[in-house]
């Protein structure tokens, strides 16, 4: 186990992770709002920019598949929390947004909280013991709040509500992703190519990597970054480090070390809510400085609806998110 190199790989993630959001999120806002997951993935692979966020999903893939190699789980996801405040800057040099001043404020706030929090609880543990009654146990408990989540939403119109639980759904799948990437990955470790393509692990992050990419599509066009980037960013995190301690054995310092790790994790969720706030801020701003006509000749979108609770229009070229 090599930590750095985890470390390294871990942040070209949430780099590659970033650029991915942006891009997506604008191809998503250039498409007319649908049913949940009604054509939008044959509308969306027309769009050039698109495909571009899936290249920068993919080069992600490989790094996150690296970093889990070398380090813990624990250590590894909870690093994209990151993700949110590069996407907001990357935002404002591809969309062209003014990045918001409360974003250096809330910069301070997510790095400072991470590092307290990694240090304090110091993850340590690296090994895929854990038996088929566990990976029973996460599987069915991730995919089905990812079920509840999805029905949620999918009963509600486009707005913060379904943004937040997609969003949060998305979060689930990614962790439980990233849990069987980690064991596909020890398996080749140990057995080479042979042992990743014999174990169901390989199979399985693929398939609930497609459901979370589905998940993540939808919440991006269903409401803001306010709403949606916290519950994925926030979500990953949380679900990883209890999905590293159930399956791959690894280890939390507690006492008072735990105290001090909480109160960074809670920076670092003030964190996330101003950057989801300077978000919002950042899409409103958009919004009245965007020119009615639509963007490079792509066929006019329907009047987007108001989102809840910060009034910004939904759907329409705001910056993306994603795990």
């Amino acid at each position: 186990m090599n930590t750095a190199l985890a470390v390294l790989f871990a942040l070209l993630t949430t780099g590659s992770n970033a650029l991915a959001t942006v891009l997506q999120r604008k191809a998503a806002g250039r498409v007319p709002v649908r049913g949940l997951g009604r054509g939008l993935f044959s509308a969306l692979l027309r769009q050039r920019v698109w495909l571009g966020g899936m290249a920068a999903t993919a080069a992600a893939a490989c790094f996150q598949a690296l970093a889990l190699a070398n380090g813990p789980l624990s250590i590894v996801q909870p690093i994209f929390v990151l993700e949110l405040l590069i996407a907001l800057l990357l935002a404002g040099v591809i969309l062209g947004r003014q990045v918001p001043p409360r974003t250096w404020q809330a910069a301070i706030w997510v790095t400072v909280g991470l590092g307290v929090a990694l240090w304090a609880a110091a993850p340590s543990g690296d090994s895929d013991t854990s038996t088929g009654g566990r990976w029973l146990l996460a599987t069915v408990s991730c995919l089905g709040l990812v079920a509840l989540l999805t029905v949620f939403g999918a009963r509600r119109g486009p707005g913060p509500a379904r943004a937040a639980a997609l969003a949060l759904a998305a979060a689930l799948c990614y962790a439980l992703t990233a849990a069987l990437l980690k064991a596909a990955a020890l398996a080749f470790e140990r057995g080479g190519l042979t042992a990743f393509l014999t174990t169901w692990q390989t199979y399985g992050f693929a398939s609930v990597g497609v459901l979370a990419l589905f998940l993540l599509e939808n919440a991006l066009q269903s409401g803001t970054l306010a709403f949606s980037q916290p519950a994925l960013t926030l979500g990953d995190a949380c679900t990883s480090v209890v999905l590293g301690v159930l399956l791959f054995g690894e280890h939390l310092r507690t006492g008072g070390w735990l105290a001090i790790a909480l109160l960074g994790a809670v920076a670092v969720a003030v964190g996330v809510v101003i950057l989801g706030q300077a978000a919002a801020a950042q899409e409103r701003a958009a919004k009245a400085a965007a020119p009615p006509a639509a963007d490079r000749g792509a066929a006019p979108t329907p009047t987007p609806t108001p989102t809840e609770g910060d009034g910004a229009p939904t759907g329409n070229g705001a910056p993306a998110e994603q795990r």
